[in-house]
């Protein structure tokens, strides 16, 4: 199976003392394009607002 499900956490919520949200997401496991940890913009409810989500290891 060449795809791995991968949890996204968003990074600045505990700077603001708010509990982050969580997303789930896959990725290729074979890309090149994705050598590190996966990065996206993503909507953070308890903000209200659009934040950096990175994967969890």
């Amino acid at each position: 199976m060449p795809r791995d499900i991968i949890i996204l956490e968003c990074t600045e919520a505990r700077a603001e003392g708010k509990s982050p949200s969580r997303y789930t997401s896959t990725r290729n496991k074979k890309s090149l394009n994705t050598p590190g940890r996966l990065e996206k913009i993503k909507y953070n409810p308890a903000l209200r607002r659009r934040t950096l989500h990175r994967e969890l290891r």
